[in-house]
């Protein structure tokens, strides 16, 4: 089964890198078009400046109508462009614009959370320390829960 779903969490992996990269992204946009422009221009006998304002117009699901394929290839290049835009490259664009604009200005940095951290491990050996000389025993801190992922084995998950 492992086996099985590799692929997947490569791809997975793979669009995460790919999601993450405001640079790779509109980098990837730019070479669909100029692609499917290229692309178009040899499927459909087109100018290059015709081609390329046709991969535009299609990528963005705009359609016009003023340039459209009248071949097969031509054809299969617009559903495969219109597709990969609209299930992939502009949904990947809108997260990651989303994501910048929810993220919370007043959480704590890994630098504050260490800090704070060191803080309570020094109050505790304050508390403790205190605690000894009046003769009161503390009870025992609770452990942590070890930290899970979300691709870590051990996980099992209840059924239902």
């Amino acid at each position: 089964m492992e086996l099985l779903l590799l692929p997947f969490r490569l791809i997975y992996r793979g669009l995460v890198w790919f999601a993450n990269s405001p640079r790779t992204l509109i980098t990837s946009y730019l070479l669909m078009i100029v692609v499917a422009g290229v692309l178009y221009s040899h499927a459909e006998h087109k100018g290059a400046a015709d081609s390329v304002w046709w991969a535009v117009v299609t990528a963005s699901t705009v359609g016009y109508g003023d340039i459209s394929p009248t071949t097969f290839a031509g054809r299969f290049l617009a559903a495969l462009l219109i597709s990969t835009m609209v299930l992939l490259v502009i949904p990947l664009i809108t997260a990651h614009f989303a994501s910048r604009l929810i993220v919370d200005d007043d959480a704590f940095e890994h630098a504050e959370q260490e800090e704070l951290k060191a803080d309570v491990r020094r109050l505790r050996a304050l508390v403790e320390e205190m605690a000894a000389r009046q003769g009161i025993v503390l009870p025992e801190p609770p452990r942590p829960a070890p930290e899970v992922t979300p691709g870590d084995r051990r996980v099992r998950r209840r059924r239902r």
